[in-house]
This record gives structure tokens, C-alpha cells and sequence, in this order.
């Protein structure tokens, strides 16, 4: 039951976040725009482990067909690519903000926007495709049993009786790429945004400045921390209990779409007026 309300919570959420951007025309601003992409990941997110999570605990469907299992691995690591590609996005849009806010809807013009979400869509799904396709093709052993209640990269690639050394290059290829290369541009973005805050000349003002990102630092710290836990624990605690693996996966997997929403509801008030409007119109309808 608490897996279930987490599911809830977590798509309710972030489908209302996507309603009130897309229905309320104040909220057509860049920030606004990519945190509509962001609740769009999580989403897809949530909605690919759904089926196998709730398989286990409702009906105790214990198994999983094979290429439904590359299915769902294929979508959990796109979507989780995608995310955070949004991320370094709107570590950029925080950034454009405060260094040339006179500039910013010019700058981050609506076309713009789209080729990027556009941009982290196809670099995803293109860096992620190869996977099931290369271990589709290998010799799998008689006992195939998962750590985890859905099918990860990390997890299938310990089934095969073969070499899998090009999985296992490939899969660092793409934490490189992705993660390895986003978090580091978020880290340069938040440094350049420091710098121009430090030039800011009243405290009120670099205060307010700094504000503006706190829900993007917590976002992209409950994201990065739990998947550096997880790829820890993969590589450097390979015998420890599968109860301690399953927990730290789970808690990657089902604590962005959950608590982001949240954040973004509590710290950004025209979400809230826009949630707010949305079920003020059904009220009048």
C-alpha cells in the first residue's frame, strides 16, 4: 500500500504541475516550461516500473517475460537519461535569468525550448536503444533471478553466461554522457551564477537572486544523491544484502517523482495559483 500511494502522489502530482503550465498562460515561461518537461519524466518514470512493482506486491507475479523485462529497462534508463538532461537545462535557465534578465524570453525563446526538449529526447532514446538490443542477443543461464522488482541494465547484465564486457562499456559510455556530463555543466552553471550573484550589490538582492534556484538545487540533489548511491553500491558493495540494494533502487526510482512535484508546488507560487485555477475551473464547469 505505501508503494501504491507513492505512485499516486508521484503521478498525480507532477499530471497536475503539466495541467496548470499547459492550461494557465502566465506559466508559459521558460522555468515553467522545462518544469513541465521535468514532471513529464518522472511520469515516465513512474509509469514504467508500475507494472512489475505492483505485480509483486498485489498479485505476487513473480515473474516477467523477457523482452518485456528489456522494455520496461529501456524506458526506466531513457526517461531517467531524459531527466537529467532537463536538469542541466534548467541549471541554464537559472543562469540566463540572473545573468541577463533583461534578455531572458529573448533568449530563451519558445522554438528553443522545444529543439532542446527535442535534443534531450533523441540523445536518450539513442544512447539507451543499444542496450536491449546487445543483450538480446546473448546466451542466458537456466536461473535468472532479479535484485530488484523491476529490470535495470545494472541487474540483466549479471544473467547472461557470456562475456559481457561491450554491455558493460556501453552502460559507462552512457553514465558519462548523461550523468557524468550534466551533473558536471550543472556544477559550472552554479558557479558562473555565484560569481554573477557576488556582483549583486544589495544582500536583499543577491538573496532574492538565490532563491530563485533553491528548487532546482533540491531537485537536482534528491536525483543525483540516490543514483550515486545506487551505482556505489552496484560497484563497490556487490555482496551486500539484496534488502540494502532493493532500498537504495527504490528510493532512486520513487523519491524524485514524489518529492520534486512537492518542492516545486511549496516554493513556486504561480504553480500553486495555477494548480489552484485548475480545479477552480472544474468547480465552475
Amino acid at each position: 500500500m505505501p508503494f501504491f500511494t507513492m505512485y499516486v502522489v508521484a503521478i498525480v502530482r507532477n499530471i497536475l504541475i503539466i495541467a496548470a503550465v499547459q492550461e494557465n498562460p502566465a506559466l508559459h515561461e521558460p522555468m515553467y516550461l522545462f518544469l513541465s518537461m521535468l514532471a513529464v519524466t518522472e511520469v515516465g518514470v513512474s509509469v514504467s516500473t508500475l507494472p512489475t512493482v505492483m505485480g509483486i506486491l498485489w498479485f505476487d507475479a513473480r515473474r516477467v517475460d523477457f523482452d518485456g523485462c528489456l522494455a520496461q529497462m529501456f524506458f526506466i534508463h531513457t526517461f531517467s537519461c531524459m531527466e537529467s538532461g532537463v536538469l542541466l537545462a534548467m541549471s541554464y535557465d537559472r543562469f540566463v535569468a540572473i545573468y541577463n534578465p533583461l534578455c531572458y524570453t529573448a533568449i530563451l525563446t519558445l522554438p528553443r525550448i522545444i529543439c532542446m526538449g527535442l535534443g534531450i529526447t533523441l540523445k536518450s532514446v539513442a544512447l539507451v536503444a543499444p542496450l536491449p538490443i546487445l543483450l538480446r542477443q546473448l546466451p542466458y543461464c537456466h536461473t535468472n533471478v532479479l535484485s530488484h522488482s523491476y529490470c535495470l541494465h545494472s541487474d540483466l547484465m549479471q544473467l547472461p553466461c557470456a562475456v559481457t564486457k561491450l554491455n558493460s562499456i556501453l552502460g559507462l559510455t552512457i553514465v558519462l554522457a548523461t550523468f557524468g556530463l550534466d551533473s558536471l555543466l550543472i556544477v559550472v552553471s552554479y558557479v558562473l551564477i555565484l560569481y554573477t550573484v557576488r556582483g549583486i550589490a544589495s544582500g536583499e538582492g543577491r538573496w532574492k537572486a538565490l532563491n530563485t534556484c533553491m528548487s532546482h538545487i533540491c531537485a537536482v540533489l534528491i536525483y543525483y544523491v540516490p543514483m550515486i548511491g545506487v551505482s556505489v553500491m552496484h560497484r563497490a558493495a556487490k555482496h551486500a544484502s539484496p534488502i540494502v540494494h532493493t532500498l537504495m533502487s527504490s528510493i532512486y526510482l520513487f523519491v524524485p517523482p514524489v518529492l520534486n512535484p512537492i518542492i516545486y508546488s511549496i516554493k513556486t507560487w504561480p504553480i500553486q495559483q495555477g494548480i489552484l485555477t485548475l480545479f477552480c475551473k472544474r468547480e465552475l464547469l
